[in-house]
């Protein structure tokens, strides 16, 4: 398996092709921005949506939203001292048996909890904001009228929701697949996986149905070259940011490592597109633990004594790798009496 830097620049989980949808409050929603539903889709499972790697070197963003979770986005900027003060609660709350030693295992579970707590968190303020039957469900009717304020029907050209009738035939494919029972409507765990589908494995089929809809541009069933490298890259974007002329329209060599990634490991049957399959290897790899890099990755950076653990005093030491100037309150992760 090779883990590259595109794979943590796309979107883990947890950032959804619903997402321009779902958080809505009005009773209508806004025109949908193509492009920006193009870059948010469900893709990867990822522990942030930093680049793992910049300029070859490790990112330490991608370290901090993976150790402070999505939260970490919203923290106030501290200075070192309360960095460390805040960091060291944290630490106290990983050290599970109190042993004051951090293991592997006890770091991996840490990740493992802000990465889920994020899921059941967005789901529930989701939820919250519909209105689920006195049963404890919710009805697509319910869902769609919310969502796109209007009931009618999609396909009726003079209706206000003709124009977004993809996306509702697209989500009612979705809707589907998460309604385990068939009764038309999501009990709250169904409906986390409408919302995180990346995350069950009886909706990885939708996923890489989305990821193959979105890239798919000539629409023949298959990502070519092309199409893999448009979707990663805009080279008009990089026009407008670069000054030198001589640059322009110049391929940046990371560019040209995901070209090689394509051809070398992505196409497996090397006929220079990717089908169904592929693209499942692609976007939900089976055999790579991105909790368990991360959490090697870690260790290795902070563990002076090499002993394969790491003391209060050297992941404090280390804070800036944790969570760098960031803020380090995780709100309702440090005071509820939930046990992760």
């Amino acid at each position: 398996m090779v883990f590259t830097t595109s794979q943590a620049m796309r979107l883990y989980g947890c950032v959804l092709v619903l997402a321009v949808l779902t958080f809505t409050s009005s009773s209508a929603i806004p025109k949908p921005d193509k492009e920006k539903e193009h870059k948010e889709r469900t893709k990867e499972k990822h522990l942030s949506t930093e680049e793992h790697e910049k300029d070859g070197e490790h990112n330490t963003d991608y370290d901090h939203e993976a150790f402070l979770g999505q939260e970490s986005k919203t923290f106030d900027q501290l200075s070192p001292e309360e960095s460390r003060e805040r960091l060291g609660f944290i630490v106290d709350k990983i050290d599970k048996d109190h042993d004051g030693l951090v293991t592997e295992e006890e770091l991996k579970s840490w990740i493992q909890y802000v990465q889920k707590r994020y899921v059941l968190v967005d789901t529930d303020r989701t939820w919250k904001d519909h209105e689920p039957d006195a049963d404890g469900k919710l009805q697509w009717t319910s869902y769609k009228k919310r969502t796109y304020g209007y009931p009618d029907d999609p396909e009726d050209k003079d209706s206000p929701t003709h124009e977004y009738r993809e996306m509702i035939a697209r989500d009612e494919r979705r809707w589907k697949k998460a309604d385990k029972d068939g009764d038309g409507k999501l009990s709250h765990d169904e409906f986390v996986d409408f919302l995180h589908p990346e995350d069950a494995e009886h909706m990885r089929e939708i996923v890489v149905l989305e990821t193959l809809e979105d890239i798919d541009k000539d629409k023949d069933g298959f990502i070519s070259l092309e199409e893999y490298i448009a979707d990663i890259w805009d080279d008009e974007d990089d026009d407008d940011e670069d000054d030198d002329d001589e640059h322009h329209g110049t391929e940046p060599d990371w560019v040209a490592s995901e070209r090689e990634q394509f051809q070398n490991y992505r196409d497996k049957d090397k006929n220079g597109k990717l089908d169904a399959d592929e693209i499942k290897d692609w976007i939900i790899p089976e055999d790579y633990d991105h909790s368990a890099a991360e959490t090697t990755h870690l260790i290795r950076a902070s563990d002076v004594d090499k002993d394969g653990k790491l003391t209060r005093e050297e992941i404090l030491d280390k804070y800036d790798l944790f969570v760098g100037s960031q803020a380090t309150d995780f709100g309702e992760a440090l005071t509820k009496h939930d046990e992760f």
